[in-house]
């Protein structure tokens, strides 16, 4: 008789394959355990909506996936994560972080200030938008961290580091860095690129973030591969 694999989590049909050897490891079903019971019983919310957790996914299919911006935690205000690193919903006010990408959006390919702070367009043209954590309690930063979310997002930068098709990683502040530092370490094939440079964030977008031209570099490596740039502007 078959053994069946039981997989707690259900992604897009092109990770939930690639990501299917993952999914059956025990330390998944214990922090899908975490996770239900969070959402469950907490007594504060839990972001993102529970049916968004697996938004960057579902948004960027793997076989689609042509840059990773790792994140580290969804924004732990209400109405804020909706399973896409930076990005808020439409209506939602952008937060610090997010206003500093885009004066550097602004700076680096000269178009306005979007007027809103989803970024699900940037999402459908290839760039995954991947925290490193992916759910959080309200008000409490880090507050699911070390339950298992970080070895699942350890996997999915592994499986596009494995692929052959070139994916560009764009790595702002120190967690994002440490975070993927095994790229560097394990010998990254030299078909892949990293961009790194300072967290957007107030306290460090001046040390390194603003004038980083990360746009115009992602670009210009697509255009490189004779790939289709990324069309920065967002919709109204």
């Amino acid at each position: 008789m078959a053994k069946h694999t039981f997989t707690p989590f259900v992604l897009e049909p092109s990770w939930q394959k690639v990501m299917k050897e993952e999914l059956s490891q025990p330390y998944v079903a214990e922090l899908a355990a975490f996770v239900e019971k969070e959402y469950a019983s907490s007594p504060k919310p839990i972001y993102p909506p529970r049916d968004l957790i697996f938004n960057a996914f579902q948004q960027t299919p793997f076989h689609k996936t042509q840059v990773l911006l790792m994140g580290q935690d969804p924004y732990h205000g209400p109405g804020q994560a909706h399973g896409l690193s930076f990005s808020v919903p439409k209506g939602v006010k952008p937060p610090p972080s997010l206003q500093n990408i885009f004066k550097e959006l602004e700076s680096d390919v000269h178009i306005p200030r979007p007027s809103n702070g989803c970024l699900i367009p940037w999402a459908k043209q290839g760039i995954l938008l991947l925290n490193a954590t992916l759910t959080v309690r309200q008000g409490e930063p880090l507050s699911h961290h070390g339950r298992g979310w970080e070895h699942f997002t350890d996997a999915v930068v592994r499986k596009l580091q494995e692929r052959e098709d070139p994916v560009i990683f764009v790595l702002w502040g120190k967690s994002a860095q440490d975070k993927c530092r095994f790229l560097r370490e394990s010998g990254m094939p030299s078909r892949h690129f990293i961009l790194t440079a300072a967290h957007p964030s107030p306290y460090s977008a001046n040390n390194g973030f603003f004038g980083c031209r990360h746009f115009s570099k992602i670009n210009e490596l697509l255009e490189q591969q004779g790939k289709t740039p990324i069309f920065w502007p967002l919709e109204d």
